[in-house]
């Protein structure tokens, strides 16, 4: 048991009451994360030094639309992905309850391929080489995932393992252990640090190589996500594998080969400026 525990600041999980209607922070982060997303890719596009000359990329128009195509994609591929990742017999005995998505329950990984459909349909209708359309959408990512993990602290959900550190916190219906505050660390490494890797990159002429911000954003977060697992305590139904393993870990691993495969592939090939 710590001899010192950081006092949990309860936030009410609703912002604001309009009318009979409570507006929860975790829609806000959303929304937020959207918003500034939505900034974040009108300013990549606009930037003609992080491009060749002539390099094919969306206008600052057309990205109105991508929001909308990534926004779908996560919204729908966040539920469906925790749907049939982590608890589809309980949704296949209740199938209404996969629209009730105030009761909680949207994967990342689920979001990424509703993303990744959504990247697919908006490069096609506008010609735009697909890896483009990814390393822009990737660069940005980070973002919402920084806010989402604020709102999973706030909520207060998917918190830690037990723990004896300096800044253990007790959560609210966690029961009287002091436990990792993992949603901050998530926040901080697949938010923060992997925001400010990918504009480094995208400053160093990342951009200007397709699929090398996808790499970069595949990788990081695939190490990431594992490295906070360790912290993290899963549910041990819908979380929990064999061997200390848990889903998070499962999951993430492919991303990491992924986008290894990806660096080497866009490394390797000729820049948009030779």
């Amino acid at each position: 048991m710590p001899f010192f525990v950081l006092p949990f600041p309860v936030i009410d999980p609703v912002a604001v009451h309009l009318g009979p209607f409570p507006i929860r922070w975790y829609a806000l982060a959303y929304i937020g994360g959207f918003i500034c997303a939505w900034i974040g890719m009108r300013r990549l596009v606009g930037a003609d030094a992080l491009w060749a000359p002539g390099q094919p990329r969306p206008s600052r128009e057309a990205v109105d639309d991508l929001i909308v195509y990534t926004a779908f994609g996560v919204i729908i591929g966040g539920r469906l992905g925790h749907v049939l990742f982590y608890d589809p017999t309980f949704y296949l005995a209740h199938p209404l309850e996969i629209l009730q998505t105030w009761k909680g329950g949207m994967a990342f990984h689920g979001g990424l391929i509703g993303v990744l459909v959504g990247m697919g349909l908006f490069a096609r209708k506008y010609a735009t080489p697909f890896l483009t359309v990814s390393d822009i959408c990737a660069t940005v990512t980070p973002i919402g995932l920084f806010f989402g993990r604020l709102a999973n602290f706030i909520r207060p959900e998917m918190w830690g393992r037990e723990t004896d550190v300096p800044w253990a916190m007790v959560f609210p219906t966690a029961g009287d252990a002091p436990r990792h505050p993992s949603q901050l660390y998530e926040a901080g490494l697949e938010g923060i640090a992997l925001f400010a890797l990918l504009l480094l990159a995208a400053r160093a002429g990342g951009l200007k190589r397709p699929g090398l911000a996808t790499g970069i954003f595949g990788v990081g977060y695939g190490l990431a996500r594992i490295f906070c697992e360790f912290f993290r305590e899963p549910d041990p139904v819908q979380e929990a594998l064999p061997h200390g393993l848990t889903m998070g870990m499962a999951l993430s691993a492919p991303l990491i080969l992924i986008g290894g495969a990806l660096l080497v592939f866009s490394l390797r090939r000729r820049s948009a400026t030779a």
